[in-house]
């Protein structure tokens, strides 16, 4: 079973669901999808840690067989290559390593060339396997190191996605059994909630949600749960001792009993869902 934690902003709790769920679970795969800022290792401190490159891959162009035809410019969408003194030049922070240009070529002047972009960390955490994906600074896309995460998925695994509802999320979600939206209970979070709830809908993933940070119920999140029949997983109350001991690293259903005993149902209310 494959639970992914996700949130329309970040610092809405995204994170915090995501390790202690593994936590709870004691025997589960963590894999941080937040590729950007993947901040899962700080709370479960994996130890044996194996490093793994991964990398894309960008069109090179053999002069002596380019005939300038253009077919590789007028194909790219992203608008990857530009054909500039008599020769292709690449904008490699935007292609999408499609290999379209290479199939649409009638000279066969295109190959390709890995470029590392970043880097998985395997590790373990007691009895819980951890995936770390880390994009290297300056790279437009994780969306590679992503795939390269996913293929560590095994029994019960615990996705920590990106924020937001871009299509890092999506790539995240993509063969998820269940997805557990963190909201806040502010207009703001309330905002952003409502895209990401979008982006699973149109997904077909089953969903439900997890406000963190609540000190009174929202009333327009309580009628939109309401109107949706989109269940309320649980409520994490607005208490400082919970963002001490997270800005600590620790994990709160380790410290706190009314947690661990709030995401061991957490995970019962999503089996039997699922």
């Amino acid at each position: 079973m494959k639970i992914a934690c996700l949130s329309g902003k970040g610092g809405a709790g995204k994170t915090l669901a995501a390790v202690n769920l593994a936590a709870a679970a004691k025997r589960a795969v963590y894999i941080d999808c937040d590729v950007e800022e993947p901040n899962g290792r700080l709370f479960l401190k994996p130890q044996d840690i194996k490093e793994t490159i991964v990398s894309s891959l960008l069109p090179e162009f053999d002069p002596d067989r380019c005939t300038g035809c253009k077919k590789c410019v007028e194909f790219c969408r992203f608008h990857a290559l530009m054909y500039i003194r008599k020769k292709p030049m690449v904008f490699s922070e935007v292609c999408h390593s499609c290999g379209g240009c290479s199939l649409v070529c009638p000279e066969h002047a295109v190959t390709e060339k890995e470029k590392p972009i970043g880097k998985l960390e395997i590790g373990r955490a007691g009895e819980i396997k951890t995936v770390t994906g880390i994009l290297n600074p300056g790279e437009a896309s994780g969306i590679p190191i992503i795939r390269e995460a996913l293929k560590q998925t095994e029994g019960l695994t615990i996705l920590d996605g990106p924020p937001g509802s871009a299509c890092s999320v999506m790539e995240s979600v993509m063969d998820a059994d269940y997805c557990v939206l963190v909201a806040e209970p502010t207009a703001f979070g309330f905002h952003n909630f409502q895209m990401v709830y979008e982006l699973v809908t149109l997904l077909g993933r089953k969903c439900g949600v997890l406000i963190n940070k609540e000190d009174t119920p929202y009333e327009p999140l309580e009628r939109f749960c309401l109107e949706r029949d989109l269940p309320i997983l649980g409520r994490i109350p607005y208490d400082p001792k919970i963002g001490a001991m997270a800005a600590k690293g620790e994990l709160v259903c380790e410290k706190i009993p009314e947690l661990q005993a709030l995401f061991l149902d957490l995970l019962k209310q999503i089996g039997g869902a699922v």
